[in-house]
């Protein structure tokens, strides 16, 4: 026969101690908080290049393509709609007046990447091989 030693306490309903828990969390957040490292891409200031040279007495044949912040393209100041890029070559090559001429980019400092990147493949497929980019001169800012 089994004992009885606890004759009239009443057995007591087991509880969870938050405490340890909650500190243990705090500890984890704090390491997490302390170990991230955070990208600064918002921040990045870029300013087009300036170029101090002097301009070349004699004019080669060349092509001025502009891109503005909107995506619309020009050749030779005249307006371009653009469809795909063997579209645009095809500007280009109707722009040139001889047989190699240099393509000059005039690009806003706020025109997206992809944009330049097409005047550059239809400059490739229209078989020019001379390819430059227009910059400020002096030391606007």
């Amino acid at each position: 026969m089994a004992l009885n030693f606890r004759k009239g306490q009443r057995r007591e309903d087991p509880e969870i101690n938050l405490i340890p828990f909650i500190d243990v969390l705090l500890v984890i957040l704090i390491f997490l908080m302390v170990s991230t490292t955070y990208s600064k891409f918002t921040e990045l200031q870029i300013t087009l290049p300036t170029a101090d040279a002097e301009k070349a007495k004699e004019q080669p044949n060349e092509i001025s393509v502009t891109v503005d912040a909107k995506g619309n393209y020009t050749v030779n100041n005249v307006p371009v709609s653009f469809q795909n890029v063997a579209g645009l070559a095809e500007h280009l090559k109707a722009a040139s007046k001889g047989a190699n001429p240099v393509v000059i980019v005039n690009a806003d400092q706020f025109a997206m990447h992809q944009m330049v990147v097409n005047v550059m493949e239809a400059a490739r497929i229209a078989g020019f091989e001379r390819l430059t980019f227009a910059a400020q001169t002096g030391n606007t800012k």
